[in-house]
């Protein structure tokens, strides 16, 4: 059985900017997940560093630094019985063309470089990423 765990999500400038929120929101909390924490916030040039760091060598790290802090995002902490693995599930895969329907990317992203939602994949990288986005 699933444990109760916390995980860390973020919804992307993209769709902040296109009205996205409210209905990403709706289904997070209708998949039986608790958001404890949420902060409309801009990412700093640090803080989209650290998070990125393992993409550094990759060609397109400028441009996904800039996007990151190009505008306001909505940060949470999310909890509940296998919060990774169920965010993950609900979030759909990194890549759009990839992602089920009915899964947030699937139904709103564009592209892997504009894909709506971060969101933690693993129990040890929500608790960096609180951290990091929280300060606890």
């Amino acid at each position: 059985m699933a444990a109760i765990e916390k995980t860390y999500s973020m919804i992307k400038p993209d769709a902040v900017r296109d009205r996205k929120v409210g209905e990403i929101i709706s289904r997070i909390e209708r998949s039986g997940l608790t958001i404890e924490r949420m902060e409309l916030a801009y990412v700093t040039v640090e803080q989209a560093d650290e998070n990125y760091k393992h993409l550094k060598d990759k060609p397109f790290y400028p441009n996904l630094i800039a996007f990151m802090t190009g505008g306001p995002v909505v940060k949470m902490v999310i909890s509940g019985l296998g919060a990774v693995a169920k965010m993950r599930s609900l979030m759909g895969a990194t890549n759009p063309l990839e992602a089920a329907p009915g899964t947030i990317r699937g139904d709103f992203a564009i592209d892997v470089n504009s894909n709506v939602i971060h969101g933690s994949d693993s129990v040890e990288n929500a608790e960096r990423e609180i951290k990091l986005f929280f300060g606890e």
